[in-house]
């Protein structure tokens, strides 16, 4: 277990990618196998999650993380692809956050949302569309109502429930992950579910 005093340690002396290991060691985040953990910017959002969950979002620390992940946002809303957004504003909606920055990158993401209804790995929405990156979307922001109402959520949803069964096991295992995030989701024509996979 990564300690505040160990998080601000390693971001003093900018051992991001020491930091971000770490992190990730504890976090179901880890089963995704992200890529560029030793961006600044996402080893701020990954910390932020946990000074959040670790209730200590009001130490002065805080603020140099939140000044990393803001000063690093795009022109076009997005943290470099979607699935750093996703993490970045995860990071950004911590402590209730709210603001212009977080709507942005939502657009950034509902922009990049493919007709199937799942993302693609990279920046460039004619990319084609990958399970895995959109897996992790929904396991940072599945459970929040604004992402829910700004992309199409039921979509995104409806085509993991279609392919389920076309993807590998690791994807499968990933969907248990983002599914959980998502348990208040209610199908349509369906009852409010504990869980995307109850009847």
């Amino acid at each position: 277990m990564v300690t505040v005093r160990q998080i601000e340690r390693f971001w003093n002396t900018k051992s991001y990618k020491r930091l971000a290991q770490d992190l990730m060691a504890t976090r179901p985040e880890g089963a995704f196998a992200l890529e560029g953990l030793e961006r600044p910017f996402i080893v701020a959002s990954l910390a932020m999650v946990r000074l959040e969950e670790l209730n200590q979002g009001h130490l002065p620390f805080y603020t140099k993380l939140l000044r990393a992940v803001l000063a690093a946002q795009d022109a076009d809303g997005g943290w470099g692809d979607p699935a750093a957004t996703a993490l970045c504003v995860r990071a950004l909606l911590c402590g209730r956050g709210d603001g212009p920055a977080i709507e942005r990158g939502m657009g950034y993401l509902a922009n990049l949302q493919k007709s199937e209804g799942i993302w693609p790995a990279g920046p460039l929405r004619r990319m084609p569309e990958d399970p895995v990156a959109s897996l992790f979307m929904l396991y940072e922001l599945g459970d929040n109502a604004r992402f829910r109402e700004v992309v199409r959520f039921d979509d995104a949803v409806g085509w993991f429930e279609s392919n389920l069964a076309l993807l590998g096991r690791e994807c499968r295992g990933l969907w248990e992950w983002a599914s959980l995030r998502c348990r208040t989701y209610v199908v349509p024509g369906r009852r409010a579910q504990t869980s995307l996979f109850a009847a």
